[in-house]
């Protein structure tokens, strides 16, 4: 397996980053379609892990620092594709000029984050009916 990275066009690359996402979220998670999908992508920074041509992982960074709909499938996990999608968007949060990011993480994958870097902050909250913590870096 040849993992390969790409900053992703969300006008040229919607229906790889969204098959990752709905895979993952909405028949995974069941997150409902509607608050997974987002009309403000198009205006945010997005990396996507490929397979080949198999679209295989997504991150995305808002336009105020907000890293979110990281996403990998079930049977790429493990494997580190998680941990290079943090670096190559808090690469690009860098370079956009950010000192820090912040991001709502599942509860399940605080540890992830925290090795990582990331702290937690706040009091668990619902999002999509899962628990989330609020987590921040500075780069």
């Amino acid at each position: 397996m040849a993992v390969r990275y790409i900053v992703a066009d969300w006008d040229k690359h919607k229906e790889q980053l969204s098959a990752v996402r709905h895979e993952v979220f909405v028949k995974g998670q069941n997150v409902p379609l509607e608050l997974e999908q987002d009309e403000s992508d198009s205006r945010y920074s997005h990396i996507l892990a490929l397979d080949g041509d198999i679209p295989i992982g997504t991150a995305r960074l808002t336009t105020d620092g907000h890293i979110g709909r990281v996403a990998v499938l079930k049977e790429y996990r493990k494997l580190g594709i998680g941990r290079e999608l943090i670096r190559q968007i808090e690469e690009i949060a860098f370079e956009l000029g950010f000192d820090e990011v912040e991001l709502g993480a599942q509860l399940h994958a605080v540890p992830f984050y925290e090795k990582l870097g990331y702290r937690a902050f706040g009091n668990i909250y619902m999002d999509a009916g899962i628990e989330h913590r609020h987590m921040k870096k500075t780069l």
